[in-house]
């Protein structure tokens, strides 16, 4: 993983860095992580290198794998949407965590509070409850943490990264 610069940041943003850091070094088998806000916004991402590819324009595609964070991101917003459309219509009450299996890897979405996601992508040879404890532990920690006030502040960091390296 790339370690995003976290100069100029709060303690809150430099702890959610530092977990899902953590996340992603700890758990054998993750490929790529991304926190989305409830609009479908990359707030936090595993892979900031790829993610300010995919983000510079005059390029059809990222060339980086796919899989990507920036990839993810699209995709955890677009399950997450899926799923709590499902739940409303369905009368089931909200949608805690999606997990897909395929052939070659998996796909785990997890809610963190107030519309915001976790998104995981995972290799055929993760262990998917090891991936779902370590998620629902990166959920309870972060939860309480991710305010609007936060949200707004780890977008701005993407953004200004992003600008940042396409000069």
């Amino acid at each position: 993983m790339t370690a995003p610069s976290t100069f100029g940041l709060s303690s809150e943003a430099r702890n959610l860095h530092w977990l899902l850091t953590n996340l992603v070094e700890e758990v054998p088998g993750i490929q790529s992580v991304a926190v989305v806000s409830s609009d479908g916004l990359l707030l936090l991402s595993s892979d900031h290198a790829l993610n300010t590819q995919a983000r510079e324009t005059g390029r059809d595609k990222p060339t980086g794998p796919h899989g990507s964070s920036a990839d993810l991101a699209t995709i955890v917003s677009g399950i997450g949407s899926l799923t709590i459309g499902a739940a409303k219509l369905m009368q089931f009450g909200g949608v805690k965590h999606t997990m897909v299996a395929m052939d070659e890897g998996s796909l785990f979405v997890m809610s963190i509070s107030d519309g915001s996601l976790l998104g995981v992508h995972g290799s055929a040879e993760c262990d998917m409850s090891v991936v779902a404890y370590h998620m629902a532990l990166f959920v309870g920690r972060a939860g309480h943490v991710l305010t609007p006030e936060l949200r707004s502040e780890l977008r701005k960091s993407l953004e200004t990264a992003s600008a940042g390296s396409t000069r």
